[in-house]
């Protein structure tokens, strides 16, 4: 009977981690500090400090007032929440309210408006034809006229004796309170900034490649499917910056109702007039709460449109990160085209 000998077992080898250097080091945090200090100094004073006046503003009521003497007082006093609390009661809420909805109104109407002509002048401007240069300098014009100019042609054009009336074979006054001024304005909002969503989205249209569209014009996609399923999902990203900046600049709309409708117009008031008003009167206490509750809706409003329309790509980008980095991306950009194509063919009839 053979017995074995017993195997060594061999040593393990210790292995030892080499410690992972890292490209950032103190000095290039203090590089990275210096070089962003002038930012950081001009956004401090340009944005923060406004906005914290602001609300310190909207926290006293200045000018001249009665004391409980008799007596006449010049200065400012403090009164915590009063100039907010004083919005909502009585008629100054009816006010704010009018003032609230007509920003939200021509904020929805005039922005969906932009969108879809802009987009239409986006999809113009991409073909390629003779005189494309001259069709995309004068789309643009609009977008490059200063907007109180804009609403002074447009004052011209809605006059009495103007070029709206004698096209229109009637006699409206664009200027008085009713719909007619709420129609001119959408109009003259709409003609001026429509373009500036066209341009982004012919940027957003020139990256997507012809061969994306040479494969669903070979699976026998129509123009509608090719839209809806290729050019829309890929120009999606411009689209939903320029709305969302169309969105921002609507709500803080001032100017061209004020020029070309005029103050004191209940029609056309929005937050901004009201504000403006206010301060006007030297009530710059009730003028700053119209102003702090005008920033507070749009920081929600960008909020709410961010978080709801940009939620998926920040989810797509952290799994991509989890799911192999730099290499994994360039992947799948490469597999983009194809796939689109491909779910295009799929809701095709007869695609394959």
């Amino acid at each position: 009977m053979s017995t074995s000998a017993p195997v060594a077992e061999r040593p393990k080898q210790k292995t030892t981690k080499k410690p992972r250097r890292s490209s950032f080091n103190e000095g290039t945090g203090r590089l990275a500090a210096l070089l962003l200090s002038p930012t950081l100094i001009v956004l401090l004073l340009v944005v923060v400090y406004p906005i914290l006046s602001a609300l310190r503003e909207s926290l006293y009521t200045s000018g001249q007032r009665i004391d409980e003497s008799g007596f006449v007082v010049q200065g400012s006093e403090f009164v915590g929440l009063k100039n907010y609390s004083a919005i909502f009661h009585g008629e100054t809420a009816d006010r704010f309210w009018n003032a609230f909805y007509n920003t939200t109104f021509f904020t929805v109407t005039c922005v969906v408006l932009e969108t879809i002509i802009g987009v239409a002048m986006a999809l113009v401007m991409h073909k390629a034809f003779k005189g494309r240069g001259i069709v995309r300098a004068s789309i643009l014009v609009p977008w490059a006229i200063p907007t109180v100019v804009s609403a002074l042609l447009w004052k011209w054009i809605f006059q009495a004796d103007g070029i709206a009336n004698a096209m229109l074979g009637t006699q409206i006054l664009w200027s008085t309170e009713g719909w007619q001024s709420v129609l001119s304005v959408i109009i003259a909002d709409t003609w001026k900034t429509a373009p500036f969503i066209g341009l982004l989205v012919l940027a957003g249209l020139q990256t997507i490649p012809d061969e994306v569209y040479e494969a669903a014009k070979v699976d026998g996609a129509s123009a509608w499917k090719t839209f809806t399923r290729i050019t829309l999902p890929l120009v999606k990203p411009a689209l939903l910056v320029a709305v969302l900046f169309r969105i921002l600049d609507t709500l803080r709309i001032f100017d061209l109702p004020f020029v070309l409708v005029g103050p004191n117009k209940e029609s056309v008031e929005t937050l901004s007039i009201l504000a403006y008003l206010e301060a006007n009167q030297t009530r710059y206490g009730p003028a700053a709460a119209y102003a702090t509750l005008l920033f507070i809706y749009v920081a929600v409003v960008a909020y709410v449109f961010v978080r709801l329309l940009g939620a998926d790509v920040i989810g797509e980008a952290r799994a991509a990160r989890k799911n192999g980095g730099g290499r994994g991306n360039r992947r799948r950009l490469q597999e983009a085209p194809s796939e689109v194509t491909g779910a295009a063919s799929m809701s095709i009839p007869g695609g394959q």
